[in-house]
């Protein structure tokens, strides 16, 4: 069945929640309620990687999530660390983190592959075309679906030459990273490529922009609940297409949505 990633953002910006759970023993308690609704991993992030987004310094990264990682590989909850910094992948892997999740899989920071070879950690690689703040400037494609999985084959071949074995490997479409409104669907509709590269596939669509425009046609009209609703609806067609796991802000939707589905199937 479909596994779910419960999205921890200790930031004070993401695009969605930015600045709830700065506080580290708030992002704790949120954490442990995604758990508790049915997150099988929990996803923990200091930097916000939303449209127009700068950069954040490692240190500071660092001082965010490593207090939230430590508290929940405590607890034998599997943690995924969500950065593009080498370092913090392996401060957080030390904390107890069994994954690093980097959207840019590995080209913003050039010792994120050394470092996950090293770390032992499982890899999901994120397809990246280049930094929040000027990502649309990248958003051309003549198929999307194919020339995402073409540049995600490249990046699981970059990462198999550091020594990352591919057991450890997932890909992640980066639906909504340098991909504008309907080639996110291109992608979507064409997962079977994505998939084809013979890797468990992570996909996150939660809140997007990209499903608020396809509700009411502009971003700020739709809220939360309508956001959460049509991430369910997502997950339950990922779930039915074969996805390994899908990462989301709201657990409990998605888990309901996930079983109907699963019901379904039979």
């Amino acid at each position: 069945m479909t596994g779910i990633w419960g999205i921890v953002n200790v930031t004070p910006d993401s695009f969605s929640d930015g600045g709830q759970f700065i506080d580290p023993q708030r992002a704790i308690a949120h954490g442990l309620a995604l758990r508790d609704a049915g997150a099988s991993v929990l996803d923990v992030g200091g930097e916000s990687t939303r449209p127009g987004s700068e950069r954040v310094d490692p240190a500071v990264e660092e001082q965010r999530v490593l207090p939230v990682v430590e508290a929940f590989a405590a607890r034998g909850i599997p943690v995924s660390i969500d950065t593009m910094n080498a370092s913090t992948a392996a401060a957080a892997v030390r904390a107890g983190a069994r994954i690093v999740n980097d959207v840019s899989g590995g080209l913003a920071d050039p010792g994120m592959l050394a470092a996950v070879a090293s770390s032992g950690a499982d890899f999901a690689i994120g397809h990246w075309r280049g930094p929040s703040d000027d990502m649309y400037a990248h958003a051309d494609y003549r198929r999307a679906s194919r020339e995402v999985a073409s540049e995600l084959r490249s990046r699981v071949g970059a990462a198999a030459a550091a020594g990352i074995a591919p057991a450890r490997i997932i890909v992640d479409p980066g639906i909504g990273f340098a991909k504008a409104g309907e080639q996110n669907w291109d992608v979507l509709r064409g997962i079977a490529d994505i998939k084809a590269l013979g890797h468990r596939v992570l996909i996150g669509t939660s809140r997007k922009r990209f499903l608020s425009e396809t509700l009411s046609g502009t971003p700020a009209d739709v809220d939360i609940e309508r956001r959460d609703l049509a991430t369910a609806v997502t997950s339950a067609l990922a779930a039915r297409h074969g996805i390994w796991a899908v990462r989301v802000h709201n657990v409990a939707a998605t888990r309901d949505a996930l079983a109907v589905a699963h019901a379904w199937e039979g």
